[in-house]
């Protein structure tokens, strides 16, 4: 980090426009994953009674990697944040830390509680119709369903185990951005020095094969030892491996984004990361591909192995997507600008829609391309919608993650540190 960040000013930020649209495409790649959860075997809280199996290593093609990307782009925009509010005076830490609770927390207390309830409500019909209850949308089960909800009082519960109400479901991604900018708005209170020895060391660790090197090593030192103890819970408190992994990857991304040397060194290994990434790809999908039955128990030694191929297919996708994106996406423009705001209403919103459109689609045995090209219309158009609105509120905008006064801008000439706060 450069040490002119803290505590005095920071110079101007320099714009990245490539790491803007990476947030971008990786957004709408998580709305057409959760469309496509409707229609593989693995859990969802609605699924289509037409499973296609061979779409699932086409869904693992970003399964590994996509929201520890996520994790990353939003570390990177954390960073900004913090140099802009260096530029502009004040203590940049508490800055954030306000930022932050002010950013976040509102959206995720009102997703909880407005937004992916009728996720739960419709997961619960689901599993009400397959029991074969008659009428399950009038059962008593479903009665005053908003309250039993809010006071985990539904008892909704089968050989599976319990619904847990209140949840965040899709929304424990911000969940855990909240904790973990306010870690690193503590780091940026101490003064900077633990983040700068950090990011200098990472330059010197990080260069020439380096970069795909020990990123792996990392990954697959997580995936070896804690994942095994620690299966994925997205409940915050016991979600030790996945912490490990996405917030390491968070504040990777807070002390990589103003490197110079570490864009050029991800420009130049973007090649072999790709070609990796591809073989890493096609070891996992096969591997999880032949041992997909759920009573499959493939050998000790291969699962050890495919742990390292996991390892190696999650982070050099994410090179490669870095490296590319430096190297083509260098431009910005109007497109950009609305939806580099939008996208985060967009996350808010989009598997509470995808559900519902499913839910009333799927009774209508339409050709399953058909339907499933409807689900994401009908998804990007309530995205775009809850956008828009969420513009024109002001501060209850926020509610949705937009702030007050956000709108595209018309100038060119805006720098990334004040286009990063219109973020998450």
């Amino acid at each position: 980090m450069s040490s002119a960040l803290l505590p005095e000013v920071a110079p101007a930020p320099t714009r990245r426009y490539d790491l803007d649209w990476i947030r971008v495409g990786a957004f709408f790649l998580l709305i057409l994953y959760h469309v496509g959860m409707l229609y593989v075997s693995w859990d969802f809280h609605v699924k289509s009674p037409r499973i296609v199996e061979a779409i699932q290593p086409l869904m693992m093609l970003t399964n590994p990697w996509r929201l520890t990307l996520l994790f990353l782009v939003s570390g990177a925009a954390t960073r900004f944040m913090v140099e802009g509010f260096a530029a502009r005076g004040g203590h940049p830490g508490r800055r954030l830390a306000g930022s932050r609770l002010l950013r976040l927390l509102p959206p995720l207390l009102f997703g909880m509680f407005v937004i992916v309830p009728p996720q739960s409500y419709y997961e619960v019909l689901e599993a009400l119709k397959g029991l074969g209850v008659a009428d399950p949308a009038h059962s008593p089960y479903l009665q005053n369903f908003w309250v039993k909800y809010a006071t985990a009082s539904g008892n909704w519960c089968d050989d599976t185990g319990c619904l847990t109400t209140p949840t965040w479901n899709h929304l424990w991604f911000v969940a855990y951005l909240l904790p973990y900018g306010l870690i690193v708005a503590l780091l940026v209170g101490l003064g900077g020095r633990p983040l700068g020895a950090l990011e200098r060391g990472l330059e010197r660790v990080l260069s020439g094969w380096g970069l795909l090197i020990w990123p792996i090593v990392w990954f697959a030192v997580l995936r070896l030892t804690l994942a095994p103890l620690f299966e994925i819970t997205h409940a915050l408190t016991d979600d030790w491996y996945n912490h490990a992994l996405s917030f390491s990857a968070y504040l990777l991304g807070f002390l990589i984004a103003r490197s110079e040397g570490l864009r050029a060194g991800f420009i130049h290994m973007r090649r072999p990361a790709l070609i990796l990434a591809v073989l890493g790809w096609a070891g996992w999908a096969t591997y999880a591909w032949i041992w997909r039955a759920d009573d499959a128990v493939p050998p000790e030694t291969l699962r050890m192995a495919m742990r390292l191929v996991y390892a190696v297919d999650q982070w050099t996708w994410i090179a490669a997507i870095l490296g590319y994106g430096a190297r083509y996406l260098n431009r910005g423009g109007p497109v950009l600008r609305y939806l580099g705001t939008g996208v985060f209403p967009f996350y808010i919103v989009h598997q509470t829609a995808i559900i519902i459109a499913a839910w009333y689609l799927m009774p209508l045995n339409l050709p399953l391309g058909v339907e499933a090209a409807l689900v994401i219309v009908a998804t990007f158009s309530a995205c775009f919608l809850g956008y828009e609105i969420a513009r024109r509120l002001g501060w209850p905008g926020l509610l949705l993650g937009v702030r007050p006064g956000a709108k595209p801008v018309r100038s060119n000439d805006r720098s990334t540190s004040d286009l990063a706060q219109a973020r998450v």
